[in-house]
């Protein structure tokens, strides 16, 4: 397979079958596409599906394969950032965002991530229930807004509002903190708890998630009467 990741900030990444090559994505992340790229739609199980309805993710996911030949299939952005492509294989996992997942070789297998931790789980938000990607394959991953990047060490942290984090290495840990004094956690406009992820691995943080720009629209969209 090859690709191109083109039209930042509201990229598009292409991908340049053979003939029986195939692909997975969410349940309409496809764009465009050659008219022999043939569409297959399954669930992956029981257990899968119920993880990707806990999750909030599409039930099932849709696999493309290339017939006769050479074809090509395209996957776009949702809100202004970056697509990212990451070669995942056996000890180079990466865990993302629920909604960051937009397409992988067939190869890479998808799974829910849950925080080991049960502070992590009752208090986590939005960056609680995540996706990880193991297996081995490319995958394609989006990132709203700009997207900072760190290399934690072993033990070293950082602490990242809920939401903000886009995705880490699979060796990273992620607990939750409480926003220390009553007025801080009250009047602060930070929440109560925040996200901490510790090292060794390479972390994602991107600026605008999709939660955080919806809020910041919301004052001025119409409202029904």
């Amino acid at each position: 397979m090859r690709y191109s990741i083109e039209g930042e900030p509201l990229p598009v990444v292409i991908c340049e079958l053979e003939g029986g090559e195939k692909l997975t994505c969410e349940s309409g992340a496809m764009a465009w596409m050659s008219p022999n790229m043939k569409m297959e739609t399954s669930g992956g199980g029981v257990g899968k599906i119920l993880g990707r309805a806990f999750s909030g993710e599409t039930l099932f996911l849709n696999h493309y394969s290339a017939e006769g030949g050479p074809g090509f299939i395209a996957f776009a952005s949702n809100v202004p950032g970056s697509i990212r492509a990451f070669q995942i294989s056996p000890g180079h996992d990466i865990v993302a965002q629920k909604n960051a997942f937009l397409a992988c070789e067939a190869g890479v297998d998808l799974s829910v991530f849950f925080q080991k931790k049960a502070g992590a789980g009752f208090f986590g938000g939005e960056g609680f229930i995540m996706q990880k990607l193991s297996g081995q394959g490319m995958a394609f991953v989006e990132f709203d807004g700009y997207v900072k990047e760190y290399d934690l060490q072993p033990g070293q942290s950082i602490i990242v509002d809920t939401g903000y984090l886009a995705a880490m290495d699979a060796t990273c840990s992620i607990d939750i903190k409480t926003v220390p004094g009553i007025k801080n956690a009250l009047f602060g406009g930070e929440g109560i708890f925040n996200t901490v992820i510790t090292g060794p691995g390479h972390v994602w943080i991107h600026s605008m998630p999709v939660p955080q720009l919806a809020g910041a629209l919301a004052p001025f969209l119409p409202t029904s009467k």
